[in-house]
């Protein structure tokens, strides 16, 4: 059997859930988080499940001591599934506060860096990296052509500064 554009690539189902009452002031934040995977998936197709919590900088920070030994809060981490099995991709956390400061810094819709920070993340997910300067290049790449799907401008030249993004 031949792919044609017309047959739709699976993506992966989003189970969204937000910790933190400061996500209430963005009542468009699942619908964002949801077209940022749809968006970064039909690049990088996958299958499966993804859980995305939207907290705060604690909720983060308490993960990334936990997990990284890090303690302190970073804007997006990821979780991925220790055996991709098909059912379970991974997680995704989302501190309010550290999107919120970094939007603002680069004067930029919340909503639009919610969307890179959760391509971001998913394609951590997916086993990309930017340890090197050619896995960053790839990385942001996706990242960049995710977003435009979206019609969101390229993250890291908006504003002509050059950011970094995530700590997986």
């Amino acid at each position: 059997m031949t792919w044609s554009p017309q047959q739709r690539l699976a993506t992966p189902s989003i189970d969204i859930q937000m910790q933190s009452p400061l996500w209430d002031a963005e009542p468009a934040a699942a619908q964002t988080v949801c077209a940022a995977i749809d968006a970064a998936a039909a690049l990088v197709p996958a299958e499966g499940e993804i859980s995305v919590l939207l907290t705060d900088d604690t909720g983060v920070r308490d993960l990334n001591r936990a997990w990284r030994g890090l303690d302190q809060p970073t804007n997006v981490l990821s979780f991925p599934a220790a055996r991709p099995s098909g059912a379970l991709l991974g997680d995704i956390a989302v501190a309010y506060e550290t999107l919120a400061r970094e939007a603002a810094l680069d004067g930029k819709p919340f909503l639009h860096h919610l969307a890179h920070l959760v391509v971001h993340g998913f394609l951590h997910l997916l086993g990309y990296d930017h340890q090197t300067d050619s896995q960053a290049d790839a990385m942001e790449g996706l990242e960049r052509a995710a977003l435009a799907r979206l019609d969101i401008a390229d993250p890291y030249i908006a504003h002509g500064r050059q950011q970094e993004t995530g700590n997986a």
